[in-house]
């Protein structure tokens, strides 16, 4: 939709904000330009004080502001000089009857809603008076008015409007309103899902009307596909995003295939305390480790399946050095995430110039982060599947004890496997992941292609990686198959949730072949 009205000219402006980024030297620069300002309280003050002339806008309205400031914008001649179409001569009759002078632009945000519920300790009185009812009122209005109206709501706006002024004297085109305008409402909106959240959190933690709000963090060249279209969009009212923490060093730009992968790589990562490496390839790990280091951890997560690792994305936690630098140099990465970058590295690394490289010092995720599922017409929402489960829950429901070795693989491989796509079978020993079966419809399947994968890196070697490993499998094995194939290539310890009724027939199984089995409790499918 364009807008019809050609060019106005900036005459008079309202000026009330919450957030004060930048509003004097937006006042100053309008009022250069000879415009007359009208504010409120703390705005006015601010205004004022810098030596810029200013009116009330109680003097405007004949209102004095009353109920402790509650009421102080809602006035019909303040609505009417922002509301009034200048190409209907009947609007205009009636302001000039009235006596009031239209309003040209609107310089408005709100009150910090958002950020006075994201304290702990905020009672619901404190809330409710940070629920702000004359700001969205006057910009609602410009923005419906944008015609006639500039509406602008955020300091990063202001030079722009500022200069599109100056260059133009005194003067904002149609393009410009109207994408004020979608600005506007879209501040509005987010504004609104905030409160309706908040009061719906207070009767249930799945309230009738879920409103959320989103915004564009990262334009991305394509989607999944080169014919889909992409973009990153960020929930509003989180501590924290995707590319919170991430900052670029050399490289392409991320494409949405990466974002998903990178988001899986560090949501792993973020299990481990060790120098740790995860490998990820369309959104599965196909390689993670622990070591001494991060060499050795990376040097082990690669040895579960190199082939897949080619084009991989790669996140480390620790330091990348030279010598590690050397390493990663030699396959096709497709991004590289690590806290940081010793020099030399850098120099190795930044020879490819397809190679992303991020430093990454992300925070841990927001408590109220949700895990959202996109479905016709809908969307699934859950909590969060959490953190890996502690040892002192699980139970050992064989005769045979884990020995402290294998309890240290079992763990290993429990934190690995909650991460990968349903039905999952980690075989892991030594602080490494050895096979790995993804996303199979059968589990019994799943074992196999761990095995097959195992085999297929370690060649000769298998054998004897095998011999002694531990099974973790994301959810309950409905039948004894699933172990009984791990055993048979020489895994000595099962990690499981338990839960089948043919549970104690898999018991059974483990006990004869003298294999322990720890029951973790908790399923962790992953579709």
């Amino acid at each position: 939709m364009d807008p019809t009205n050609g060019p106005i000219a900036v005459r008079r402006a309202l000026v009330s904000v919450s957030d004060k980024t930048g509003v004097v030297d937006f006042a100053r620069g309008l009022a250069g330009q000879g415009v007359e300002i009208l504010s409120t309280g703390g705005t006015a003050s601010a205004i004022r004080e810098a030596g810029v002339e200013v009116t009330d806008v109680s003097e405007f309205t004949g209102q004095a502001e009353i109920l402790d400031g509650r009421v102080k914008t809602l006035h019909p001649r303040l609505h009417a000089a922002i509301l009034a179409r200048r190409s209907l001569p009947e609007h205009m009759e009636i302001l000039e009857a009235e006596e009031i002078e239209p309003i040209d632009l609107v310089c408005v945000n709100l009150y910090p809603f958002e950020k006075t519920i994201a304290d702990e300790d905020v009672t619901p009185q404190e809330a409710i008076e940070n629920i702000d009812i004359g700001g969205p009122t006057m910009v609602r209005a410009a923005a419906k008015n944008h015609e006639d109206v500039v509406i602008v709501v955020k300091p990063e706006s202001y030079d722009a409007v500022l200069e599109e002024m100056e260059e133009s004297g005194g003067e904002i085109s149609p393009s410009t309103r109207h994408w004020l305008a979608n600005e506007a409402f879209a501040h509005t909106a987010r504004y609104d899902s905030a409160i309706s959240r908040w009061f719906g959190e207070s009767y249930e933690d799945f309230p009738e009307h879920e409103v959320i709000a989103y915004e564009k963090l990262l334009e991305l060249s394509y989607g999944e596909n080169p014919h889909q279209r992409g973009a990153l969009y960020g929930e509003t009212g989180l501590s924290s995003n995707f590319l919170t923490g991430l900052s670029k060093l050399h490289g392409k730009a991320l494409s949405f295939n990466n974002v998903l992968d990178l988001d899986s790589a560090r949501r792993i990562l973020a299990d481990f305390d060790e120098p740790a490496c995860v490998i990820i390839k369309h959104n599965n790990p196909c390689g993670v480790a622990v070591g001494d280091g991060p060499l050795e951890a990376y040097e082990k997560a690669l040895s579960t399946d190199p082939l897949s690792a080619f084009g991989g994305v790669i996140a480390i936690n620790r330091e990348v050095d030279g010598p590690l630098a050397e390493e990663l140099h030699k396959n096709f990465i497709e991004v590289l995430a690590a806290p940081s970058y010793s020099e030399d590295a850098l120099e190795i690394l930044t020879q490819k110039e397809a190679i992303r490289i991020f430093t990454d010092e992300s925070p841990p995720p927001d408590p109220r982060e949700r895990d959202v599922k996109r479905v016709r017409g809908g969307l699934l929402i859950q909590d969060r599947d959490g953190d890996p489960e502690p040892r002192e829950i699980m139970e050992v429901v064989t005769g045979i004890e884990p020995s402290e070795e294998e309890w240290e693989n079992l763990l290993f491989a429990w934190k690995v496997c909650r991460h990968v796509r349903s039905n999952a079978i980690v075989l892991a020993r030594d602080g490494m992941t050895l096979g790995i079966g993804a996303g199979q419809m059968s589990r019994v399947d799943s074992v196999r292609l761990a095995i097959e994968k195992c085999r297929e890196s370690h060649g000769e070697a298998a054998d004897a990686l095998l011999d002694g490993c531990s099974i973790a499998s994301d959810a309950f094995f409905p039948f004894a198959d699933g172990p009984a194939a791990a055993i048979e290539v020489g895994a000595r310890s099962v990690i499981q949730p338990g839960g089948s009724k043919r549970d104690g027939e898999v018991i059974e199984a483990c006990e004869d072949a003298g294999v322990s089995m720890v029951f973790t409790k908790h399923r962790h499918f992953r579709h």
